[in-house]
């Protein structure tokens, strides 16, 4: 007897090809047959009544890093059918930890968890003590890596440093990280050189990792930030992921045509380039982005001294209006720790200036100060155009580049970016049922196959006999996000089934109580 029999689907085999009709069946976590089978030889039948029954969706590009440790069912990726989640992006991993990294560590859980481990091995233990409802997989940040051996210095390496930083790496490779990422926007990340991180990305290399990277510069520079990611793919030899890419700016819209381009290019030479992309106009991160890389040096401490300093202060106003302009209103908040200022978030910095009677880059600098730079933003940056032409191309796949929240408890907290809850049914819905920018069945490769590839997991992706029974039940016709600026906290809807290694965790639109993800350790 098979343990679970999908019956009455229309079957997407996640490579492409047209759908068709069969039955899938389900035994011991792995998918046991797809065809002709009998309702009798199931213990249990799911009738898909005619909807769509594919692999399930796998998030490559994730920052549920420590999320489960808050809550393990992953509520707001599972509900939009995602399997399999890939951390430690843009690099932000919350491991190795050393003496120096533990305090940005422990900031970076926002209070989701207690840092006990120290290697990325301990890391991954930890997780499964904890469960994981979505399959789950990480990079090594540089960022992380760089932090643990240097702390927030802006200054190249000494060759005993780079040493160590290695080493870092290479352990976290060896305990099953997928590669390493870099978040080059981001200190101290940004304070690396190109060599640097060729000499971090041979060390991947060596035990067969990929690099993904956050790059420099997404807005006028985008061009010249995709060349360096190429360099270090070329140089290091190993695959390139370029993370959510986009071009960032009115001054830059257009780009992308170009920067495609580049990747195909480079395909043809040999270098493995990729991307993923969010299906979303506007971006998300820390508000603490905004301030100029050289105040970032010496870490959180250092940056609110200057914000306090009535000199620097002045320097930091000028450079930094300078950079944005008139773009205050496209600036929203997203998240603060403390009460008082709960009233601003989902209002944007313009807004929260004129209600405060201050300057938009002051009152940014005041939330800063006040949240202890604890300030989560959501900026409006992208054209449509870009996202429909950068989704077209066969080598990007959808990643959400948001974490599993939910809509209670910590998890529920502020107005997130509505990506955290609605990525893969934005794509199915909007770009697909209403744009017709993809054909249904490449969207579903874009969000199955080509990430099990990219990733090198052989055995998901792909409905076939002895693939792990990762399955996501969707209704073309009515799949769609819900969770929108406004009100971010709302489940994707259309989705009524989703298996994670043969246990069904939403059942009927709702979720289940099963905790049935892996972590996945990626030796080679």
């Amino acid at each position: 007897m098979f343990d679970i029999l999908i019956k009455g689907g229309r079957v997407y085999d996640g490579t492409g090809a047209p759908w068709f009709h069969a039955g899938v069946a389900v035994q011991d976590g792995k998918v046991a047959a797809i065809g002709p089978i009998a309702a009798s030889e199931a213990r249990r039948v799911i009738d898909a009544g005619g909807i769509a029954v594919s692999p399930g969706f796998i998030d490559i590009h994730s920052h549920s890093d420590t999320v489960f440790l808050a809550n393990p069912k992953a509520d707001s990726k599972v509900r939009q059918g995602v399997t399999l989640e890939v951390a430690g992006n843009c690099g932000s991993s919350v491991a190795p930890v050393t003496e120096k990294s533990l305090e940005r560590t422990q900031q970076s859980t926002q209070g989701e968890a207690e840092v006990s481990w120290r290697t990325m091995g301990e890391y991954f233990d930890t997780l499964e003590r904890s469960g994981v409802t979505t399959n789950f997989a990480c990079l090594v940040g540089h960022g992380q890596v760089r932090t643990g051996v240097m702390g927030y210095d802006r200054r190249p390496p000494t060759a005993a440093e780079l040493d160590a930083m290695k080493k870092l790496v290479a352990q976290a490779m060896d305990d099953g990280a997928v590669g390493i990422s870099s978040g080059l926007i981001y200190p101290p990340s940004s304070y690396a050189e190109t060599d640097e991180l060729i000499e971090l990305a041979r060390v991947v290399a060596a035990k067969h990792g990929m690099y993904f990277t956050h790059m420099r510069n997404e807005n006028v520079e985008l061009l010249k930030s995709v060349a360096e990611a190429i360099e270090v793919g070329q140089m290091a030899g190993l695959p390139v992921q370029i993370a959510h890419h986009k071009a960032s700016g009115q001054k830059a819209w257009g780009l992308v045509k170009q920067s495609l381009a580049m990747i195909d290019e480079a395909r043809v030479r040999g270098v493995d380039v990729t991307a993923d992309q969010y299906p979303y106009i506007a971006s998300s991160t820390g508000l603490t982005s905004i301030i100029p890389g050289w105040a970032h040096e010496g870490g959180r401490p250092a940056i609110l001294a200057r914000l306090k300093d009535a000199e620097t202060r002045a320097r930091l106003k000028i450079e930094v209006t300078a950079g944005r302009g008139d773009t205050w209103d496209k600036l929203v908040v997203s998240k603060v720790t403390t009460e008082k200022n709960k009233r601003f978030e989902g209002k944007s910095i313009a807004e929260i200036a004129a209600a405060l009677g201050k300057e938009p880059c002051d009152a940014a600098f005041d939330l800063l100060i006040e949240e202890d730079c604890e300030v989560g933003q959501i900026s409006f940056g992208m054209c449509e155009e870009d996202v429909m032409t950068v989704m077209r191309h066969p080598f990007i796949m959808p990643g959400s580049d948001g974490s599993s929240l939910a809509d209670h408890g910590v998890l529920g907290e502020g107005k997130p970016h509505p990506r955290n809850y609605g990525t893969f049914a934005r794509v199915l819905g909007k770009y697909v049922r209403e744009e017709h920018n993809l054909r249904l069945e490449e969207a579903i490769r874009k969000m199955t196959s080509l990430p099990a590839w990219r990733l090198g997991l052989w055995d998901r992706g792909i409905l076939r006999p002895g693939n792990c029974a990762d399955i996501t039940i969707f209704d073309p016709a009515t799949v769609k996000d819900v969770s929108d600026f406004p009100d971010p906290h709302r489940y994707a809807a259309g989705i009524p089934y989703v298996l994670v290694n043969g246990q069904v965790v939403v059942e009927h639109g709702s979720r289940t109580d099963a905790v049935a993800g892996k972590v996945l350790r990626m030796r080679k």
